[in-house]
């Protein structure tokens, strides 16, 4: 079980901004003498307690006195003002002199704080009730007379206090008020006029049905002008994700937080009690169960025969379907469907009645005895025979025949509806259609099974499907189990489409790479003496994309070549496109872009036609490629999201090219400085491989770093960890993100560990991924140059001999990725060129001050389209030309680099570049460089940021070299700040600057970078 904390116990409030802030605003009007109501709606577990409580925290901060009371579900009639009695009732044992004078003065208030009562009983109040003894009694007041007593009690008493501080009235649950309750709000709230008094009262929407006695206060209240309605609404799904993360203890899986939010509806309690049962199992736990059917049993037992029959259904059902399958009349039916729809325990939807919420459903379902199951799924099975051919017909004659064990009425249609998905662009569906089909495949009769299909085709489809849906692994094994199934008597072109179908499995499979090739050896040895065939075009096809693979060059453009000319031949245009791609790949190897990029539109063009959708977002990824390696990002861009529409369109957007589009055009926004404003990588349908879910997080994962989200980036990093064999470009994205985090963070140590640990990684997982080394490298050396300032500023040789000596470790690991990486396009590409010029730019800090003319090529290297790692180039650019006394060339580019950082909010970079205008006394444009002070500051800014660095430990010829001023002027400083401050010593200058709130204390060792 994963344990997670509950509700309000250091949970962040999770959206609910817009409420929150009708809320807070209705307070501050009171605060200022306009008393007001808000009357806050929402259905059971959506959050409404911890939104007051939220309020209460805000109230209570600003001295408001914060009254807080819940009524209680009792069924016998309730308990007269119990909310009431509950929230005034620490008035009685108030402290606070005006409390008591006000509660004393009002003996009414009895009836609610009995505490409260001044003096002895009178004798009046004696009354016999028996000739043997005496028992006191208090006279009983006539009814009417005594309530009014009581509602101006409590009014005046608030408005009393509300006199000496505002007051915060809550009262939850109003759903289960008595009536008595109900009457003394309504008295209230209709004389709320310049109290400082707030009254927030909240209830369940789902519960307040048509009958409901509160249905009535609540019209009445609405009407008044002091009344706010506040409607709480589930989360939706980006801020149900981010609740769930905060949530758990610890990292999840996507697939887990996809589930939970999927399940919940964005309702908190339900997620919070989906995910400390694990969530992964389909199961409804038992306590939610209990909660949901608690809510049942109020209702008659004929309301609860149509939720059974409705829940089995499993989606909205017309009131012909429930007629028949309830067995209820039409009168009972109809009273049964009106109590449940006014209890909101049902929604009508385009004449369908269906549950409100999906969990209602399971728990229902849960519920049923199994033979009430059978029966009724049976029933749902028969009518679904009987009625007209639609869309889903199939899928749901499948699902009710399965679960009333009718297999020999579910194969056929599970067939029919795998068809019906793959035409709607739903591999995933297809794919599970298909899995059921095979698991009931033996229990089938041989003389009920249909004549067309056999156990080989099943599996060959089922591997189809898992491969575009987003399950290479399982694509593989499938495809593993039909050539496993293979036997002589099988007809020989079958055979090759069956090695053929395992060969593309693998191709698209990490670490399956040999796997593929013997798969499509054998595939062809079946076809290589045959004559030309649409077969044959195909085995040439994949061999041609397999052989490049593995830098069979030669192999490669000959099936490719024969691929096409035996394709035209025998009119195979998917095949044809298939090889068409793998030429353009080649001649994009070859360097000769304009015959790659000729050859990669036709494939993509034809196989459009041949409505081969896989082959047709292959060339469009690889004409991608093309435009990306060449800096050609603009363009890149345009063709990624060309194809990332069609693979919506498609439904393959978990398909191995689906995803590298996505991936792809991820990071290329990252790096043209169209930065999401949100994860916008979509969340994974269920049964999408974990890996391919993680490929897509450790894509959006850089932008979560330089926009400075660090604890959300350190999930991501541990989520991804487990990944990174199954999916190397995931290592690389981790490790080079993790790096900059920790750069960012002033944790030099861990930034080089994790550069240097994925580079080990990625070098030992296949030689072909040595290029990697040269942004790794480049990472690690950016902070090998920070430990070793800070060991120089320190005077510790030894530290900076350590340094030194891991820079230049790192510059000849980058230096060695250029020369003997092997870039797609046979030379590096403007990203590896423009991350090595930045390596050779930062080691020249290795010794002192580093080069302003390296750094300047590092700048123009990155100008191709490198929108914020060009940025950061122009900050060390101008710290170096700071180094060098050029200040209006460092003021230029810190403008530069400020200006892009503001706008992609990339908040550690804007910060650094901020901190070093400030140090070199440069204005940015719109930027005040010192906070405004209250109190009056008699240092100079200089004269601060002397005195800044001092407090931090800083030597007088530490300090000159971090503000580009000599040591003797550092002394001069220091003379002056102790002259003014009335210091004798340097210590007692900076406790002095402390007390009176001249200097910030420091809250981290890194507070500045060195």
């Amino acid at each position: 079980m994963r344990l997670v904390p509950r509700l309000g116990s250091g949970i962040p409030l999770v959206a609910r901004v817009e409420e929150m802030r009708r809320l807070r605003s209705g307070f501050t009007r009171a605060e200022r003498g306009e008393a007001g109501a808000a009357l806050l709606a929402g259905d059971a577990g959506v959050g409404k307690t911890r939104l007051l409580a939220e309020l209460a925290e805000f109230a209570g901060g600003r001295g408001a006195l914060v009254l807080t009371g819940r009524c209680l579900d009792v069924r016998e009639g309730g308990l007269p003002y119990l909310p009431f009695a509950e929230a005034l009732g620490p008035l009685a044992t108030a402290e606070d002199a005006a409390i008591t004078e006000a509660v004393r003065i009002r003996p009414a208030l009895g009836r609610l704080l009995p505490m409260a009562q001044a003096g002895p009983l009178s004798s009046s109040e004696f009354v016999p009730v028996s000739s043997e003894h005496e028992v006191p009694r208090r006279a009983r007041p006539e009814q009417d007379l005594g309530q009014l007593q009581l509602f101006d009690a409590v009014l005046a008493v608030l408005s009393e206090i509300a006199e000496h501080r505002p007051v915060l009235l809550v009262l939850e649950d109003l759903h289960w008020a008595d009536g008595s309750t109900r009457n003394l709000l309504s008295f209230l709230v209709s004389r709320l006029r310049a109290q400082r008094l707030f009254v927030v009262a909240s209830y369940r929407e789902e519960d307040v049905h048509r009958r409901h006695p509160l249905r009535a206060l609540l019209v009445e209240l609405v009407r008044l002008p002091t009344v706010t309605q506040v409607a709480l609404q589930p989360l939706k799904d980006a801020d149900a994700r981010a609740f769930v993360e905060a949530l758990a203890e610890g990292p999840l899986s996507p697939e887990v937080i996809a589930d939970v939010v999927e399940r919940s509806e964005g309702n908190p309690f339900f997620a919070e009690e989906l995910l400390a049962s694990c969530a992964e199992s389909e199961n409804l736990p038992a306590g939610l169960a209990e909660v949901l059917l608690a809510r049942l049993e109020r209702l008659s037992p004929d309301a609860r025969r149509v939720l059974r029959a409705i829940a089995v259904a499993g989606e909205s059902v017309s009131h012909a379907a429930l007629a028949e399958v309830s067995g209820l009349g039409e009168d009972e039916l109809d009273e049964a469907l009106r109590e449940a729809v006014q209890h909101h325990v049902l929604v009508v939807e385009k004449g369908a009645y269906t549950f409100r919420h999906a969990l209602l459903s399971e728990a229902v379902y849960g519920d049923l005895l199994p033979g009430e199951r059978t029966r009724m799924h049976a029933a749902y099975a028969g009518r679904i025979k009987r009625t007209p051919q639609g869309r889903g017909h199939d899928a749901k004659l499948a699902y009710h025949s399965l679960q009333s064990r009718d297999v020999t009425t579910a194969l056929p249609a599970l067939l029919s509806a795998a068809d019906e998905a793959e035409r709607l662009g739903a591999p995933g569906a297809a794919l599970r259609h298909v899995e059921q089909a095979l698991e009931i495949w033996d229990v089938v009769a041989d003389a009920d099974k249909p004549t067309e299909v056999d156990e080989l085709r099943l599996l060959h489809e089922a591997s189809y499907f898992a491969g575009t849906s987003g399950e290479p692994e399982r694509a593989v094994a499938y495809a593993r189990s039909a050539v496993q199934a293979l036997t002589p008597e099988i007809d020989g072109d079958r055979a090759v489409k069956t090695w053929r179908r395992l060969a593309e499995a693998a191709m698209n499979t990490e670490g399956a790479i040999e796997l593929a090739v013997e798969a499509v050896g054998k595939a062809w040895d079946l076809v290589a003496e045959s004559e030309v065939s649409k077969t044959r075009a195909w085995v040439l096809a994949t061999r041609a994309a397999i052989m490049r693979s593995v830098d069979r060059w030669e192999d490669s453009y000959w099936s490719a070549r024969t691929a096409v000319a035996d394709a035209r031949q025998v009119g195979a245009s998917g095949a044809e496109a298939s090889a068409l791609i793998t030429l353009g790949a080649l001649a994009d190897n070859a360097a000769d872009f304009e015959e790659a990029r000729a050859r990669l539109k036709e494939a993509e063009s034809k196989a459009r036609e041949a409505d081969a959708l896989n082959v047709e977002l292959r060339a469009v990824c690889f004409l991608g490629f093309s435009y990306e390696d060449q800096g050609e990002i603009r363009k890149a861009i345009e063709v990624y999201e060309r194809g990332i529409e069609r693979a919506e369109q498609a439904g393959l957007i978990w398909s191995a090219y689906g995803l590298e589009l996505r991936a792809r055009h991820l990071l290329l926004c990252y790096f043209s400085g169209d930065w999401p404003m949100e994860t916008a990588t979509g969340s994974p349908a269920r049964g999408v491989s974990s890996t391919l879910a993680a490929r897509m997080s450790a894509s959006w994962l850089p932008i979560v770093v330089a926009r400075g989200r660090f604890a959300a980036a350190e999930k991501l990093l541990a989520e991804l960890r487990p990944h990174w064999r199954g999916e190397p470009l995931t290592a690389l994205a981790s490790g080079g993100a993790g790096a900059e985090m920790a750069y960012w963070q002033g944790d030099h140590a861990k930034a080089i560990k994790r550069a240097q640990e994925a580079a080990s990684f990625m070098s030992a997982l296949d030689e072909g991924y040595l290029l990697s080394g040269i942004r790794l490298g480049a990472l690690a050396l950016a902070s090998a140059v920070a430990l070793a300032a800070e060991a120089r500023i320190k005077g510790d040789e030894a530290a900076l001999a350590g340094a030194v000596q891991v820079g230049r470790e790192e510059l000849e690991r980058v230096r060695y990725a250029a020369e003997h990486g092997r870039p797609r396009a046979g030379r590096l590409g403007p990203e590896g060129r423009a991350w090595a010029a930045r390596a050779e730019a930062m080691a020249t800090g290795l010794e002192g001050a580093a080069d302003p003319k390296l750094w300047a090529e590092a700048v123009e290297a990155f100008g191709y389209g490198a929108v914020y790692e060009e940025a950061f180039c122009r900050w060390q650019h101008a710290e170096a030309l700071l180094a060098a006394s050029e200040t209006e060339r460092a003021a230029e580019e810190l403008g530069k680099a400020h200006e892009v950082a503001e706008r992609l909010r990339a908040l550690p970079l804007r910060d650094a570049i901020r901190e070093l205008a400030r140090r070199a006394r440069i204005e940015l444009p719109g930027v005040e460089n010192e906070p405004r002070r209250d109190v009056v500051d008699p240092l100079t800014e200089r004269e601060r940021a002397v005195l800044e660095r001092v407090a931090l430990g800083r030597t007088n010829r530490q300090v000159g070299e971090e503000l580009y001023i000599s040591e003797k002027t550092v002394s001069v400083h220091l003379s002056r700040v102790m002259a003014k401050l009335g210091a004798t010593r340097r210590a007692e200058a900076v406790a002095i600057a402390y007390d009176r709130g001249l200097l910030m204390r420091p809250t981290s060792p890194s507070t500045l970078r060195v």
